[in-house]
């Protein structure tokens, strides 16, 4: 099966967020099944010089931007055994980020329109066109409006991925016209409480909607959740089904992961003891017995600061002690900023992101916190059982089909259900007791290290689904 799938960011080439690492990753798995996918995404000016260096130049186009046309480049490269279709235009893409323009409609209006040119200057035609989130939510809109029934665009399948329902590409109804290059006629499908929306946009046209895991899909239908989209959603909830993300078990392996200060694996823990002293030694923590809580995040509310805020000396007099990596929100930065100085033997604190110290607070901290508001899949509780580190999250989206509490049978960490402050501290309570216990808690390490979240999973899934369309 040929699938063309299409993303705002990927790895290795560009990435702010898990959209890069899910399009660097299941196409790779796609093709070790016996696909053929490829992947389209912008050629930004942040792509590594290494990476350009392998890429290689192979037409150019002009792309219709309602009354304009604009210059497309393309360029191909393979990384990973994946082909990859690089789109060029500088006006757009030569910029210092990815997004947060103010003419994002438009740089990714263009875009969703030169991935469906691009296929009359290539020697591939798709079965199944997989766009993902708001960026390119308008390639299968396009096709159903303007390509469907053109020589050579015949039965391809659009297939749409929401990786967060909180960024659905809002915009006046102005732009339908004067950027979009749609008739007016069609102002019912982009329209959506008055404005234009993207993710409307597409979940009405493409043949099959997938959220990054189950318990997200039938979240969003819920108010609390969908952001306002639940109306459309609940109409179109016969197309819309949830495929668990995975991660890659080569990348985050900490028998070789030459980002800690000792590799270990579930034949041999010991190296997880010397990773946890360096991780004390880095962030200027005191060294002693006590449990490490890694903390790996942006600083924003969703991800539930506000309750760890409200208990974070209480867990403090439970004998935790932090390792926390993350920027964001102010008032979060100043509140961490503030607890490392209060207790600077307890909690260490890096602002910022830096991908090496995360690996390490991976490998070193005992349990990892996720409390989170809402979570569409989250990969850093599945990183930290790769590493041995036992997640402690709120039972929401991808939280709750990966963490069972150890409570339970094959429990693999400890949850809690409302988004509640004490919830959250009594699952830290009971995290507590069980580390307190060596011989209960090495049996749940133990566990934790069997989990197997690896893409190869992930994408028979995808494979069901498109040869189901």
């Amino acid at each position: 099966m040929k699938i063309l799938y299409t993303a705002s960011e990927g790895l290795p080439y560009v990435a702010s967020g898990g959209l890069a690492d899910v399009a660097g990753s299941l196409p790779a798995a796609l093709n070790a099944l016996g696909q053929d996918c490829r992947v389209v995404l912008p050629m930004y000016s942040s792509i590594r010089q290494e990476l350009k260096d392998r890429l290689n130049y192979v037409t150019n186009f002009t792309v219709p931007v309602a009354w304009r046309n604009q210059y497309c480049g393309v360029f191909v490269g393979v990384e990973n055994g994946v082909t990859y279709y690089l789109l060029d235009n500088e006006y757009y893409f030569a910029r210092n980020g990815l997004y947060g323009f103010y003419d994002d409609a438009e740089r990714y209006i263009f875009f969703s329109r030169a991935v469906l040119e691009l296929l009359k200057f290539i020697d591939f035609k798709p079965d199944v066109i997989n766009a993902n989130d708001w960026q390119t939510a308008l390639v299968p809109v396009y096709y159903d409006i303007f390509y469907r029934y053109q020589p050579g665009y015949e039965d391809i399948k659009t297939v749409f991925t929401i990786h967060n329902i909180q960024y659905q590409g809002q915009y006046g109804l102005e732009i339908i016209g004067d950027l979009m290059g749609i008739p007016l006629y069609h102002t019912n499908l982009l329209s959506y409480d008055g404005d234009v929306n993207f993710l409307k946009a597409a979940i009405e046209v493409s043949d099959r909607v997938t959220t990054v895991s189950p318990s997200y899909a039938w979240e969003i239908l819920d108010p609390w959740y969908s952001h306002s989209l639940d109306r459309e959603l609940v109409h179109q909830q016969y197309k819309l089904s949830g495929i668990l993300n995975g991660i890659s078990q080569t990348i985050y392996d900490p028998a070789t992961d030459k980002n800690i200060a000792k590799n270990y694996s579930l034949a041999d823990k010991s190296g997880k003891a010397v990773c946890k002293r360096a991780l004390e030694n880095e962030l200027g923590m005191s060294t002693g017995k006590e449990p490490i809580i890694g903390i790996v995040t942006r600083f924003v509310s969703h991800k539930g600061l506000d309750l760890i805020k409200y208990v974070f000396e209480d867990m403090i007099r439970l004998g935790y002690k932090f390792a926390i990596l993350g920027s964001g929100e102010k008032i979060y930065e100043d509140f961490f900023t503030e607890m490392h100085y209060r207790y600077p033997d307890r909690v260490g604190l890096r602002l910022g992101f830096v991908p090496e110290l995360s690996r390490r607070v991976y490998a070193g901290a005992d349990m990892f916190l996720m409390p989170s508001q809402s979570e569409p899949c989250g990969l850093a509780q599945m990183i930290a059982l790769r590493y041995g580190t036992i997640p402690i999250v709120r039972e929401t989206g991808g939280l709750r089909d990966t963490i069972r509490d150890a409570g339970g049978e094959n429990g693999n960490g400890f949850t809690f259900k409302t988004y509640n402050a004490q919830d959250m501290l009594d699952a830290t309570i009971r995290a507590r007791a069980c580390y307190d216990d060596k011989m209960r808690w090495g049996r749940l390490v133990n566990n934790a290290f069997k989990q197997d979240f690896s893409w190869e999973r992930s994408a028979k899934e995808y494979i069901r689904l498109y040869e189901d369309i």
